[in-house]
Parts: structure tokens; sequence; C-alpha cells
């Protein structure tokens, strides 16, 4: 029974570490204007991404022709590429947050009907397995615990890096319920001042007038 709750396990963490670490994503291109994606990674993750574009009418070609460009959260230029109908872009993120990747069509007919197709790698899911496995010549269980060993260390640094995230937004929230709390009483203190300033004026308005 144990060795059976730890295969679950595994395979738990086998499915949980694939679907955080890789994905496809298919959108359909506008005529003109750009279309974008983005990912939320970590620092020091390698990412490798392969795309291609191709139009949905059977009457066009086969292959369209796209712009590729992806930028990482503070805006610095990382892949950039023009009319271009299939690609790879490969690097190591410096920084954590969204790292975008836009898409414009090339072709200026405008009854055309294209699509994008992005294949994401990330983490473990974008190491080369077979090179590793020829050059230091492993295979079979020692491959695939290998494999399990980098999906555990990913799925590991991923929560390490939610972690982060989570006490980051805590420190966000309660600086603004600290704001909030002292804007609220900056207001109460400036209506009570409005107020004793009112009350001091109308009376000295109705002695004056001698009404009281």
């Amino acid at each position: 029974m144990r060795m059976c709750d730890g295969t679950l396990i595994l395979r738990a963490i086998i499915v949980l570490s694939c679907s955080a670490w890789a994905g496809a994503v298919s959108m359909h291109m506008p005529v003109t204007g750009t279309k974008c994606v983005s990912e939320e990674i970590q620092a020091n993750v390698v990412v490798l991404t392969d795309y291609s574009a191709a139009y949905e009418d059977d009457q066009q070609e086969s292959t369209a022709s796209v712009s590729c460009k992806v930028t990482s959260p503070y805006g610095n230029t990382l892949h950039h590429q023009k009319n271009i109908t299939k690609g790879q872009f490969a690097f190591t993120t410096n920084e954590s947050g969204n790292y975008l990747v836009c898409f414009s069509l090339d072709s200026e007919k405008r009854d055309v009907v294209a699509s994008v197709s992005v294949n994401w790698r990330i983490g473990i899911a974008a190491k080369d397995w077979d090179s590793i496995a020829k050059k230091e010549k492993i295979e079979g269980i020692e491959l695939e615990l290998r494999k399990l060993e980098g999906a555990v260390e990913a799925i590991h640094e991923n929560l390490l890096y939610l972690k982060s995230r989570e006490v980051e937004m805590s420190l966000v929230s309660e600086r603004t319920n600290y704001r909030i709390a002292l804007m609220s009483i900056l207001s109460l203190g400036i209506c009570i001042i409005v107020s004793i300033l009112q009350m001091w004026h109308l009376k000295g308005f109705f002695e004056k007038r001698k009404l009281i």
C-alpha cells in the first residue's frame, strides 16, 4: 500500500512539473496590429521556445510570414525576427516577472486568416535529455531518476518563488492597508476641522446679526 502511494506521489510530481514548465499555445492572428502571449517566469531559468505560423485558408500558402519580438519584464528585447515562418529563441532569465512574446502578420492581404503556434519549454522541460544521456552515459531507470530529480528541484524552486511572491504581496497589502487607514484618519480629521470652522463662522455670523 505504501509503495502504491509513493508511486502516485511520484506521478503527481511529474504531472505538476510538466504542466508548470511546458505548454503550447495556438492563437489567431489579426490582419493588422500585434498579438501577444506572456509567461511568468522566475530568475535564472532556461527558456526554449519554438514558434511557427500558418494560413488557415486552404487556398493560401501553407506557411505565413510573421514578425516576432520577445521582451523581458523590464522591456529589454531578447529576440526579434522579421519575415519568418518559423523560429526558435532561447535565453536564461535575469529577472523574475512576465516575459512577453508578440507576433504581427507581415502579409498586407486583408482576407487572410493565419494562426501562430507557440511551444514553451521552461526549466526542466528545456533540457536536452538525449544529449545528457549520451554525454553522461546513463539510460533506463537512472535516466528517469535524473529526470525526476530535476522535476523535484524545479517544483521546489517554483514553490520558493511562489512563497517569495506571497511575502511581497503580503507586504504590499500591509502598506496599502496602512496608507488607506492613514488617509481615512486624515480625511476624518479634515472633516472635523472643517465642521468646527463652519460652526465658528456661523456663530460669529449669528452674533453679528444678533440672532443669538
